[in-house]
């Protein structure tokens, strides 16, 4: 039985579905104005691991995560380069989309762009207006009324009296209260405007997901995710707006990832600590760089190293040695260690001891390969499977342990001389034999002798 932590009740609780099967699924997604950096990877990465979680449990899962392309950021990049906001939108979706496949990502079965849903947030911020919980003061934009919505905080339990403290009213702002934030706001000369009953201008941040979500999912769905640094005040201003305008409970759990970490502080272009993710993908294998991302718990933080990197290589390459040379057939036994990875997932997505289980599988392949070799091979196959569900292990062993080999080392060079090296141990020619893999170790190429075969990769 799943049990998911929720961050609302702050306790992990047995997963239920608000309507049978059926489970919906919002993500925030990305602020398209630049390549997304590991920090995004880290929460696309989680949430694609709870995807193919629920879909392997059983649940009719539909899966949403929004496109913000519209907001400052954007505006002042696309300023920057001298392009329209939607020309530079465009590319970032497009290399957005490029970094997932690389990260072996399934796309989200909805991807809303907040440009699309400007009639629905008109229409939602009409029905704050006439609750009471939104007020328009005449110079175009539109302000939530915090101080109206007796359950604010309720996600981050913050207390309204304590965010009060130090808060203050710009000079250029119309609100009635410090904390009260912007649904709708006036247009600035050069901005990209729409059309409201306010005057022209741009929604504000937090309407989009409550518009996005709802529109999607309905009014109550299932869960809501994103990283731990939406929580406050992203998804506490999501929560007002959006049960303010329909009288009824949001979300039915929350899900919030953890950060990448750079000595100790949030990776964040704000703070001009990223990687990109092609930039790490320039230097390690897609498969790498995902394993670092699965196998650390979703709501712990990583603390991103050319260490922890190498670490994610070498367990890689333990599982895919234990992989070659077995032949690809269905997977047969095993069920214990199938039993053992279940139950680690189904207690809030717990992929480091579900990993924990697919290393002792690679023992137990590496004690009956030779033994026992048809006995392995179904093993082997059950460890694809289920570390298939974590996104890894789907490649060709040896493809994966020669990957980067091309313009480094001739790969038909490197098997003419095992095959030379193989002839001359049949002819007992041990010098010769010696010699040759001299000759191969001097090209950074190691040789693995098993049983009936010699096998390649790069040396580390």
């Amino acid at each position: 039985m799943l049990s998911i932590y929720n961050t609302l009740s702050k306790t992990k609780e047995v997963f239920k579905p608000l309507e049978g099967n059926k489970v919906r699924m919002y993500v925030c997604g990305m602020t398209v104005y630049d390549f997304c950096h590991l920090g995004h990877g880290r929460s696309m990465v989680a949430f694609d691991l709870v995807t193919r979680w629920l879909r392997y449990s059983g649940y009719d899962l539909t899966y949403v995560r929004n496109i913000t392309d519209i907001d400052d950021k954007i505006i002042n990049r696309a300023n920057e380069n001298g392009e329209s906001f939607d020309a530079l939108t465009a590319r970032m979706i497009d290399a957005m989309h490029e970094d997932e496949r690389r990260l072996n990502i399934l796309p989200p079965d909805q991807e809303p762009r907040a440009t699309d849903h400007i009639p629905g947030m008109h229409a939602m911020i009409q029905t704050l207006i006439d609750k009471g919980f939104a007020y328009a003061p005449g110079n175009g934009d539109v302000y939530y009324r915090v101080g109206k919505f007796v359950g604010y905080g309720k996600l981050s339990r913050k207390k309204i009296e304590d965010l009060r403290i130090g808060a203050r009213i710009e000079v250029d702002e119309a609100k009635q209260d410090p904390l009260d934030f912007v649904l709708w706001k006036g247009v600035k000369p050069g901005e990209p405007s729409w059309e409201s009953p306010w005057g022209p201008g741009r929604p504000g941040w937090h309407i989009e997901c409550s518009v996005m979500s709802t529109c999607c999912l309905g009014e109550s769905f299932d869960i809501h995710g994103g990283g731990n640094d939406l929580e406050f005040p992203h998804h506490e201003n999501e929560i007002a707006q959006s049960e303010a305008a329909t009288g009824k409970q949001y979300a039915n759990a929350w899900m919030h990832c953890g950060m990448i970490r750079i000595n100790g502080e949030k990776m964040s272009k704000s703070l001009n600590n990223f990687f990109t993710i092609r930039d790490v993908l320039d230097k390690y294998h897609p498969e790498v760089v995902r394993y670092l991302l699965v196998s650390s718990h979703y709501r712990s933080s990583i603390n991103y190293s050319e260490d922890s990197l190498r670490e994610s290589k070498g367990a890689l390459e333990r599982f895919y040695h234990a992989l070659r040379g077995l032949p690809r057939v269905e997977a047969k036994g095993g069920e214990t260690y199938v039993d053992r990875f279940t139950l680690a997932m189904n207690d809030d997505f717990g992929t480091p001891e579900a990993c924990a289980v697919l290393f002792d599988l690679v023992r137990e392949i590496n004690r009956l390969r030779e033994s026992e070799p048809e006995v392995a091979a179904g093993l082997a196959a059950r460890l694809r499977e289920l570390a298939g569900l974590l996104g890894v292990l789907q490649l060709d062993a040896d493809d994966f342990l020669r990957a980067g080999a091309e313009g480094k080392v001739d790969a038909a060079e490197v098997e003419a001389l095992i095959q030379a090296r193989l002839q001359a141990r049949a002819d007992k020619n041990w010098a010769e034999s010696d010699r040759i893999r001299d000759q191969i170790t001097a090209m950074g190429v190691v040789l693995e002798d098993s049983k009936g075969a010699t096998t390649w990769r790069l040396a580390d």
